[in-house]
């Protein structure tokens, strides 16, 4: 069984008649969105498991142990094919695929435009919480993808490596400044709007692959280079993470402590 690490609901369904028995759906809605209604089977998982919650910045990912723990929760073993969705446009989902890769759990995909897709297609939902058993998942996290403030600093004048800023221009440009002593950009640092990706915030299905990728490339953000993505707590840049990979884009790497660390740490550069 192997699905594409973006799947319509047409996808997923066919696959779930096929064979459901290794599918782990996990939505990451809010729990009133989650007990209203979500996918038959599906799983709820709080997006807060995704976050170490450790001070000075507890949006860092979680460590092994932590992840351990999260993952036998939902049931999830090595083998499982892992399908995420959200209720808010891709960000929570997203980053949870960069979480599964970081864990070296490649059987990932995400559900494009979520629920509302799926609904849309014809599908049904349901109200039901499924039962399942907890299962044992040790997990050991590389680095592969992910870019810590050393790494930045190192990496800001190779020409090989670009840094893609998706908060809202006004957050770049440092004309609003979110929960940080300094407002403005990592210095070099190109901004794409995290919701550029999306059709529109009502069909949050990602725009043709082209489009975002003739976009990207005008910006500089080419499938040659490293690419490193942030925005304020890496919420929004899960996202990216997400339709990068998708896009091709094979060197990605998340800088998880996002501007709440760069924006609040005394030494780094800004640019405005």
């Amino acid at each position: 069984m192997s699905l594409p690490l973006l799947v319509s609901p047409a996808q997923l369904a066919e696959q779930l008649d096929r064979d459901s028995g290794q599918i782990v759906i996990l939505d990451l809605s809010s729990a009133e969105n989650y007990a209203t209604k979500h996918l038959p089977g599906a799983r709820h998982m709080a997006p807060s498991g995704l976050l170490c919650g450790e001070q000075p910045v507890p949006n860092k990912r979680p460590s092994d142990a932590q992840l351990s723990t999260l993952f036998a929760s939902l049931g999830i073993t090595p083998d499982s094919q892992v399908v995420v969705y959200d209720d808010q446009m891709g960000p929570q989902a997203g980053r949870m695929i960069w979480t599964l890769h970081a864990a070296g759990h490649t059987a990932c995909s995400f559900l494009d435009g979520h629920l509302k897709a799926w609904e849309d297609a014809g599908f049904s939902t349901t109200a039901d919480v499924p039962q399942y058993e907890p299962t044992d998942y040790p997990v050991s996290l590389d680095t592969h993808n992910l870019a810590d403030m050393e790494y930045i600093l190192t990496h800001l004048n190779n020409p090989e490596h670009c840094i893609l800023d998706v908060r809202s221009p006004a957050e770049y440009r440092g004309e609003k400044v979110v929960n940080a002593a300094k407002g403005g950009h990592i210095p070099g640092a190109v901004n794409y709007n995290w919701t550029n990706a999306l059709i529109s915030e009502q069909d949050t299905r990602l725009r043709p692959a082209a489009d975002i990728l003739a976009e990207l490339a005008a910006l500089g953000v080419t499938p040659e280079k490293t690419v490193i993505t942030h925005c304020q707590t890496h919420r929004r840049s899960g996202l990216s993470y997400l339709f990068t990979k998708h896009l091709g884009f094979e060197n990605v790497r998340c800088y998880d402590g996002s501007w709440f660390e760069w924006g609040n740490h005394p030494g780094t550069p800004v640019e405005q």
